[in-house]
């Protein structure tokens, strides 16, 4: 075991719901191309972790969500690489103002909802291990990728 301190990557994740359906989006950057994921991004540098939910929640969806409004409903710890680890906290919007848009169209080739009952096949592992822990209910935690 290394004794260093981990210094994973903190990622937001948000949930956004209506009913039985699900906003995803597609990814259009070189990771992932093609497929699908919840909204999500980096964490900042001081920037506390609802904050930062909405935050990219709003840059990629124009979709306005006060923090508080952000429940915690499932955290996903990820060996992306050897060298690479990442720390994913998915969030539900419990209330949300406006549309959702394409507000990157560089990074995202489509948003859309869907059935939480019909998802598509094609989500990136790491999104999709949070996003079914969170509907599967089972677990608060699910480490990915430490086979």
């Amino acid at each position: 075991m290394n004794a260093a301190p981990a210094t994973p990557v903190i990622d937001t994740h948000v949930i956004l719901r209506d009913g039985d359906k699900i906003l995803l989006s597609q990814r259009g950057g070189p990771y992932g191309y093609g497929r699908w994921h919840a909204p999500s991004g980096k964490l900042d540098q001081g920037e506390p972790l609802s904050r930062g939910a909405a935050r990219e929640l709003r840059e990629e969806t124009g979709v306005e969500v006060d923090p508080d409004h952000l429940r915690l409903v499932h955290v996903v710890h990820h060996k992306q690489s050897t060298a690479v680890e990442r720390i994913g906290l998915f969030f539900e919007a419990t209330e949300w103002q406006g549309e959702p848009v394409n507000r990157e169209p560089e990074k995202c080739l489509d948003l859309r909802w869907w059935s939480v009952h019909e998802l598509p096949e094609d989500i990136i592992e790491y999104p999709a291990a949070g996003l079914l822990g969170y509907l599967g209910g089972a677990q608060a935690l699910t480490e990915h990728g430490w086979q």
